[in-house]
């Protein structure tokens, strides 16, 4: 009973506003990621690699000639390094990627994607970009592009946001 009477609102308090209609960033963003990595989960089923191999593929293969350290590979795709290390030694095991020691630093290592791993990524890639084709099919391509600069645009506020409390944090 205790601890139903700390849950209730204190008098005189209301929620927040609802925002654009009652509908809440968190939710739709959550929604819309869940649906979309479920879908391209499934599709790329026949392929044998996961959305996660297909990211950091993607982002090895965008940064080309450089050659990425997992560090790097876990900043840009917002993962954290023991993920991406467990992740490259699956995709390193599989002969998708090589690890390469860094020439100045011997902690580190670069990622060097391997012709097997390229043709997963282009197989994969075919798969994402038919996909993302269908979920903003019925949009004119204008607003297609201004959705998705808008979409950067809220990933960079909210990066930002992370940021700005992590150093917070740090006081």
């Amino acid at each position: 009973m205790a601890r139903a009477r700390s849950l209730a609102k204190p008098p005189g308090s209301s929620p927040p506003e609802p925002a654009a209609g009652g509908r809440r960033l968190p939710i739709l963003l959550r929604h819309a990621w869940f649906s979309l990595n479920q879908t391209f989960r499934r599709r790329l089923l026949p392929t044998g690699i996961t959305p996660d191999q297909y990211t950091a593929l993607r982002t090895l293969v965008e940064h080309q000639p450089e050659e990425l350290r997992q560090s790097d590979l876990a900043r840009l795709i917002a993962s954290d390094p023991n993920t991406i290390a467990a992740l490259v030694e699956r995709m390193a095991a599989l002969g998708w990627v090589a690890r390469v020691r860094h020439e100045r630093d011997g902690r580190a290592y670069r990622l060097r994607v391997l012709p097997a791993g390229r043709k997963q990524f282009e197989l994969a890639r075919q798969i994402a970009l038919a996909l993302q084709s269908e979920v903003l099919a019925d949009w004119p391509e204008r607003k297609r592009e201004q959705f998705l600069k808008d979409l950067a645009w809220v990933a960079d506020r909210c990066r930002a946001a992370a940021n700005a409390k992590s150093e917070t944090d740090r006081d």
